[in-house]
C-alpha cells in the first residue's frame, strides 16, 4: 500500500497508527516519522537521502587503481586472503578483506571461487597446548624446479607450527629433526600423531592395524622420551596437518618466488625467519584452558635419543662395519681392544656417527667415517 493511501485512511479515523503502519510494514514510530517529513516536503520528505550521498569512506579511483596495479607488479596469482596479510602488514593498507576481494574480482584480475560445500563438524581441539601434537609432510613443487617434503609439526591445542622444514624426502631423520626442535623450543610434549608411513610405524598387513610391539627408531625413541604415539587410519583423520598443508601449499610458492629463492638452504631460512613466525601469528588460537602442557628436558642427551641405534659387534680389527663404511675404534685408558663386544651406532640428524658401549662413548665420525678429534662433542638435538 502507498503511503499517501495510508496516511488518508488514518486521517479519515478509518485506521489506527499501529493499522496503518502495519499495512506499511513499518513500526508507528516510524510511521509518524514519515507524516511529520511528508507534512514539511512532501512526497520528496520520503525519499532516503543515503542513497544519493556518496559515502566519506568510498575509495577514490586513484587508490582503486593503485591496488590493482600493485596485486598485478608483486601479488599475481596470490589468493586474495594471503594479498590482503601482505597489503596489511607491508603496505600499511587499512581496506578490508571484503573490499579488497570487491576490487580485484571487479578488476578481473581475481575469479570468484565456488562457494564451499557445508563442512563435516570438526574435531574438537585439545585443551592445553602440548597435550596433542601432529607431524606429516606435503609433497609439493614449492620452486619452479624443484619438488621438496615439507615436514610440518603442529600443536592440536593452538595450531601453533612448532617446527617446519623442507628436505628431499621424508622419513626417519626429517622426523626426529621436528620433534627435536619442538622439544628444544618448548619442551616434552604428551602425545604424538602421525600418519602410518613405515619410518613411524611397522605394519604386518597392508591397510592393517600397527604393531606396537614392533618399534621403529622413531617409536623407539618416542618410548624412551615418554611420549605417546598414536596412529592415524584415515586421511579425514589428519584433518588439522591437511587444512594446513592446502593453506601453505596456496601461499608458500608464491613467496618464496617473490623473495627470489631456488635452493632449499635458503628456503629453510625464510621459513625459520620469516614465515612460520608470520603464519603463526595469523593463524595461531588460544588454547581452550591457561596453561602448558610442555615440560621441561632434563634428563640424558635428546640428540642421542632422537638418533638412528644399531647394535653391532666388533670386528677382529677393532673396527665396526656400518652402512658401507669401516669405522675405527682407537685403544683408550680402559681396554686395548674391543673386538667381538657389542657396541651401538649412533647415527644423528646431520648424517654424523659415534659409537657407543653401554652409556660411554666410544668415538665419534663425521659423516664420512672419518674420525673426529672430541669424543664428547655437544651436538644441537636439531
Amino acid at each position: 500500500m502507498r503511503f499517501t493511501e495510508a496516511l488518508e485512511g488514518w486521517t479519515q479515523g478509518r485506521l489506527t497508527q499501529a493499522e496503518a503502519a502495519l499495512l506499511l510494514g513499518q513500526c508507528e514510530r516510524s510511521f509518524r516519522r514519515h507524516i511529520e517529513r511528508y507534512q514539511a516536503d512532501g512526497l520528496d520528505g520520503l525519499l532516503d537521502k543515503r542513497l544519493s550521498q556518496i559515502s566519506k569512506r568510498r575509495a577514490s579511483a586513484a587508490e582503486v587503481d593503485h591496488v590493482v596495479a600493485l596485486y598485478k607488479s608483486g601479488f599475481a596469482g596470490w589468493n586474495v586472503a594471503h594479498f590482503h596479510t601482505k597489503y596489511k602488514a607491508e603496505c600499511g593498507g587499512a581496506r578490508s578483506y571484503s573490499w579488497l576481494k570487491s576490487v580485484l574480482q571487479g578488476a578481473g584480475v581475481v575469479k570468484a571461487s565456488k562457494r564451499r560445500g557445508t563442512h563435516r563438524i570438526k574435531r574438537e581441539r585439545a585443551p592445553l597446548a602440548g597435550m596433542l601434537m601432529h607431524q606429516d609432510a606435503s609433497t609439493h613443487r614449492w620452486v619452479p624446479a624443484h619438488v621438496w617434503d615439507l615436514v610440518v609439526t603442529l600443536d592440536d591445542a593452538t595450531g601453533e607450527h612448532t617446527s617446519m622444514f623442507f628436505c628431499h624426502q621424508e622419513g626417519t631423520a626429517s622426523s626426529f629433526h621436528g620433534i627435536g626442535q619442538t622439544i628444544a623450543r618448548y619442551g616434552l610434549f604428551a602425545s604424538l600423531y602421525t600418519d602410518r608411513g613405515s619410518h613411524y610405524f611397522t605394519t604386518p598387513e597392508a591397510g592393517g592395524k600397527v604393531d606396537k610391539a614392533h618399534l621403529t627408531e622413531v617409536g623407539r625413541a618416542l618410548k624412551q622420551l615418554g611420549i605417546e604415539h598414536i596412529a592415524a587410519y584415515s586421511p579425514e583423520a589428519r584433518g588439522r596437518s591437511e587444512r594446513a598443508f592446502q593453506t601453505h601449499q596456496g601461499r608458500l610458492p608464491q613467496e618464496l618466488a617473490r623473495a627470489g629463492i631456488t635452493d632449499m638452504d635458503n628456503a629453510n631460512r625464510y621459513l625459520e625467519e620469516v614465515y612460520r613466525a608470520s603464519h603463526n601469528a595469523e593463524f595461531g588460537v588460544s588454547s581452550t584452558l591457561p596453561g602448558t602442557a610442555y615440560v621441561p628436558f632434563i634428563s640424558g642427551s635428546l640428540p642421542d635419543i632422537l638418533c638412528e641405534q644399531h647394535e653391532r659387534t666388533v670386528g677382529n680389527d677393532n673396527c665396526v662395519a656400518f652402512a658401507g663404511l669401516s669405522l675405527q675404534i682407537a685403544a683408550d685408558e680402559f681396554r686395548y681392544h674391543y673386538v667381538r663386544t657389542r657396541v651401538r651406532v649412533h647415527r644423528y640428524v646431520d648424517a654424523t656417527l659415534a659409537i657407543f658401549h653401554g652409556p660411554r662413548r666410544l668415538a665419534s665420525f663425521d659423516a664420512q667415517g672419518k674420525p673426529t678429534r672430541d669424543k664428547e662433542v655437544q651436538r644441537l638435538a636439531a
